[in-house]
């Protein structure tokens, strides 16, 4: 079973992804997770992203292909695999199509926008010892600081508002259409992301085991 996960930043895509590979016992596979993995281990191609990644530069498609490529070549993905992170582009996929990676199912988990970005600024976390908040979901217990060890929370710079809808545009412009891409193979499935990840997660269970 040969799995690919789209979603919006924010949407929960990699928690699923993550659930799904529990349930079934295939390797859930990160792009950055592998490529950082084939830079320390100084692949071909870790070595031919290393080059892009020091000079401050992104990961060309070819050489993000090929990493790809690498991991998916190993014995534990014989079994069957989740790529989460890959593909960003209807390019890529028309790139695994041409390497030949048979894709079953692809699973687009939806969630507005306007919820994506509550769910996100709304994000508190402790500098110190790293514990996670939420200032509706799971508030600190005066809201203020870290209810573990007491130091003030702060919000990361990925979670304000405005990086959140400026990574939110770049899906809808770049990754978006991949959900087009797919639906005109038969191969596309939509989980509707509900507030308890529970919930998302049995959704997803159906719509694989509905699909198989």
């Amino acid at each position: 079973m040969n799995i690919i996960f789209l979603g919006a930043p924010g949407a929960g895509k990699g928690t699923q992804a993550e659930n799904v590979s529990n349930k079934y016992n295939i390797p859930a596979i990160s792009t950055g997770a592998i490529i950082r993995e084939s830079i320390k281990n100084g692949t071909e191609m870790g070595l031919a992203a290393k080059s892009f990644t020091e000079a401050g530069k992104l990961v060309p498609d070819e050489v993000v292909i090929g990493i790809i490529k690498e991991r998916l070549a190993k014995d534990d993905c014989k079994g069957g695999f989740i790529l989460d992170g890959f593909p960003r582009t209807v390019p890529q996929a028309e790139a695994l199509d041409r390497m030949g990676v048979a894709i079953d199912m692809v699973i687009s988990i939806e969630v507005a926008d306007e919820a994506i970005v509550e769910r996100m600024s709304g994000r508190r976390v402790c500098p110190d010892c790293g514990a996670s908040y939420h200032l509706s979901y799971k508030p600190a217990g005066d809201g203020i600081h870290c209810d573990s060890c007491g130091a003030a929370l702060v919000t990361r710079k990925d979670d304000l508002p405005e990086v959140v809808l400026d990574r939110l545009h770049v899906y809808h412009e770049q990754t978006e259409p991949l959900k087009d891409y797919y639906a005109g193979t038969g191969k596309l499935k939509t989980v509707i992301g509900q507030i308890e990840v529970a919930d998302t997660t049995r959704l997803t269970f159906e719509a694989i085991e509905g699909g198989r």
